[in-house]
């Protein structure tokens, strides 16, 4: 058994009470897209991510301990998990993505990982991951491609953009090894801040900032701020708090297909938030999408015991970082 920060590391099967946890988590996340879709409704896409960010910076200065990494790897992670991922995100969905679709696009941030690590971190892809990435970059290119066809495609490049920043973040937390993932996550934000509302006054214009911010305590906004605190106090705080705590008791192999529920909760969500319903083709694709990323983080623990060289992959892809869209974050450091 290993510990980890005092707290025992199960390698047994998870319980219960702690699939129904892995559970809300998919569904605070899977929810966080059609809550996304309504509070653009009334901010404008980069205000958003400031206002975000703020509400999670000003308590964690405050209260939660800085972790300890070096400024610039702090910066890096929320330039990258804070501002590309949630400012193209949100870019994309106010330019027509459809919410359940942007959860199922969102997971090309997988392979996405998987290639950067191997380039940035000399990671070795195995044959395992090697075909699930393929199969999943298959599905992305059919959405891509029918999207193009039926509907304006520059929402999908968009949600992609945010699915690449994700990934960079991703191994850019791999690189950083903070002690508490945790405090990172929520530390990040402080980055954010600053930059995306001057990227809102620059863009989106002083009038729509001032109009977004003087009519937020009317009944027509209440919706969009309600999602808003949503953003703030369910998808980052209680997703992450739970996520985490999970990560500190279970191998992070055994936790990361769980994340797996966040696009189907998406769908479902959009569903019956906007009656989203995708289409054959992009319903197959996605299904590609979200099979092609399990298939590639799933440890055959057989092979991996027996020491095959091919298969021996402790960390899935994706599983380096949390978003609220998906996969685990980095495990911390173990002592036997």
């Amino acid at each position: 058994m290993l510990v980890l920060n005092g707290r025992a590391r199960h390698h047994g099967p998870v319980t219960v009470r702690d699939r129904l946890l892995a559970l809300v988590v998919a569904v605070c996340w899977g929810v966080n897209f059609p809550v996304t879709a309504i509070a653009l409704e009334h901010f404008p896409p980069f205000l958003l991510v400031a206002l975000r960010f703020t509400l999670l910076a000003v308590p964690t200065v405050l209260l939660v301990p800085r972790p300890a990494i070096p400024w610039s790897r702090l910066l890096l992670v929320g330039a990258t998990l804070g501002m590309l991922q949630f400012a193209f995100l949100y870019l994309g969905i106010a330019a027509g993505m459809p919410s359940g679709l942007a959860s199922l696009v969102l997971q090309a941030s997988a392979p996405f990982t998987v290639v950067i690590a191997g380039v940035w971190l000399r990671e070795r892809i195995t044959r395992r991951q090697a075909v699930g990435i393929g199969i999943a970059v298959v599905g992305l290119v059919v959405i891509a491609g029918h999207r193009s066809q039926v509907a304006a495609l520059l929402p999908v490049v968009l949600t992609l953009c945010g699915a690449l920043g994700w990934a960079i973040g991703n191994v850019a937390v791999r690189r950083a090894a903070p002690p508490n993932p945790l405090h990172l996550t929520l530390w990040m934000s402080i980055v954010a801040p600053v930059p995306m509302l001057a990227l809102s006054f620059v863009v989106e214009g002083p009038a729509r900032i001032g109009e977004s911010l003087g009519s937020v305590f009317t009944l027509e906004a209440l919706p969009s701020v309600l999602c808003l605190l949503y953003l703030v106090l369910i998808a980052s705080l209680v997703g992450y708090g739970i996520w985490t705590r999970l990560l500190s008791v279970y191998p992070s192999a055994t936790v990361a297909p769980f994340s797996m529920l966040v696009p189907v909760v998406g769908v479902l969500a959009s569903w019956l938030a906007f009656g989203e319903v995708p289409d054959t083709v992009e319903l197959v694709a996605g299904v590609a999408v979200v099979g092609g990323v399990l298939y590639a983080s799933r440890v055959p623990r057989a092979r991996a015991a027996e020491g095959d060289p091919e298969e021996a992959q402790v960390d899935p892809p994706g599983s380096v970082a949390v978003a609220e869209t998906g996969t685990a974050p980095p495990r911390p450091a173990v002592r036997r």
